[in-house]
């Protein structure tokens, strides 16, 4: 039996909330145009949203929609009536794993994928820590995927121990996308994600990412095109909308409900926003209630047991995909499984988190040789507060040159293991500023 301060029972006390946003939904669901042809596309900008969606007389309804209040409690402290700190009752099976299509995921927490750094030995390393359900690559772009690219095939790269796995295409182009989805179902592939969140520049200028967001009708017949070219689950993950004023996400989910998608990840904030700003629970919970039997999938700002949970109570959402928090703290996932089966979190000890940093070094050497050295330095930063990692020795960690002098760093810190001044971790101190369009 669940005691009531289980997630699933939580999740069950908010059913009526959702129901309310479900009906308010029905009476939007036919509108034709809620999000605007891009430029590309010969119609309105972005930046003209705001003059095309007032143009439907139900706009009003779905403004209220998206930002419509859940008369939940939000406070973690009210919303969980066991503390995170004490042992609660063990969860049933059925709510420690799901499906997603015919996919059993043996966990509902994700690692979300990050480009840059969701690579093989990172999601390696992650999973034998335990706790984690399914991982997602690195953004592969389409067309380069099919031409055979040695960047894109180092990022679909994967391994007997690397499951399950979804690998996340990105692009503009409906027949390069369809293309690289029947290449990974050929190359033996179980799952395929379509990116639709990507704020950055580069990737929006080339028509993919957040940009589909803007034209309702061509991410649609792309999400078709690639849902009939395989056999294989197809997922999309993609943010509430292109700004404030064009929130699209619960309308596009509906759609790409219908056009055979089977999970949709949401991203909490706006393109608009990039990484900055909070994440809008209530705007997940929208596209909760938005569909009728796919999982969506909650997404941003969980960097503790605490969040995840909470992002599943005050939303619904079926599971949560974790990014940054899990490069704050690798351990995250076996935190989680251990409040699921109604145990105390465990953190790690000093030698487990030397050993993690060993171990996450010694696997992408087995892919990339002494390319490590330099691939490696960008996660020195999310690393050295959670590993106990000297502010020195970390930034030595930022430029070593060699494995030789890896062993070295790694020796220091064995022996001045904690030694450290700083409490913040300096990948969050260093987060970029300014307007998304600079990225």
């Amino acid at each position: 039996m669940v005691k009531p301060g289980h997630p699933d029972v939580q999740i069950a006390g908010i059913h009526s909330h959702r129901e309310n946003l479900r009906l308010l939904y029905t009476n939007v669901a036919g509108i034709r145009h809620i999000v605007l042809k891009s430029e590309s596309a010969g119609s309105l900008s972005p930046e003209a949203a705001t003059d095309e969606v007032a143009s439907h007389n139900s706009l009003p309804l779905f403004a209220k929609l998206t930002s419509i209040t859940l008369q939940t409690e939000k406070s973690p402290s009210k919303m969980m009536s066991t503390p995170l700190n004490q042992t609660s009752a063990p969860a049933t099976k059925a709510s420690c794993s799901f499906s997603i299509g015919d996919r059993i995921v043996p966990s509902r927490y994700f690692l979300a994928p990050l480009a840059g750094y969701t690579h093989l030995a990172f999601r390696r390393a992650i999973r034998e820590l335990g706790g984690l359900g399914l991982a997602t690559t690195d953004l592969v772009h389409a067309t380069q995927l099919c031409g055979g690219h040695r960047h894109s095939l180092e990022l679909v790269e994967t391994h007997d121990d690397d499951q399950p796995l979804s690998v996340q295409i990105f692009g503009g182009n409906v027949d390069q996308l369809a293309a690289a989805a029947r290449w990974l179902e050929d190359h033996g592939y179980s799952g395929i994600d379509i990116n639709m969140g990507c704020p950055m520049a580069k990737v929006n200028g080339q028509g993919g990412g957040a940009r589909l967001l803007c034209d309702a009708d061509l991410a649609c017949r792309l999400v078709g095109k690639v849902v009939n070219a395989v056999k294989l689950p197809v997922t999309v993950k993609m943010r509430l909308g292109w700004d404030r004023d064009t929130i699209s996400s619960p309308y596009l989910a509906r759609r790409f409900e219908a056009e055979g998608v089977q999970g949709i990840t949401i991203h909490g904030r706006t393109r608009q926003q990039g990484f900055q700003g909070s994440v809008d629970l209530d705007g997940i919970a929208a596209t909760v209630a938005a569909v009728d039997r796919i999982p969506i999938i909650g997404n941003g700002d969980v960097r503790s047991v605490e969040d995840a949970v909470h992002m599943r109570c005050v939303t619904g959402c079926s599971a949560v995909a974790i990014g940054r928090g899990a490069m704050l703290d690798p351990w995250i996932f076996r935190k989680l499984e251990d409040h699921e089966q109604g145990r105390v979190p465990r953190e790690p000890s000093r030698d487990e988190q030397i050993r993690f940093l060993v171990r996450h070094f010694s696997l992408m050497t087995e892919q990339h040789a002494d390319r490590s050295c330099f691939l490696f330095r960008k996660f020195a930063a999310w690393y050295g507060e959670r590993l106990g990692i000297p502010d020195d020795l970390e930034n030595r960690l930022r430029k070593f040159a060699s494995v030789t002098e890896f062993d070295e760093i790694v020796a220091e810190v064995r022996i001045r293991h904690g030694e450290r001044q700083s409490k913040m971790p300096t990948a969050l101190i260093k987060v970029p500023n300014g307007p998304v369009e600079r990225w």
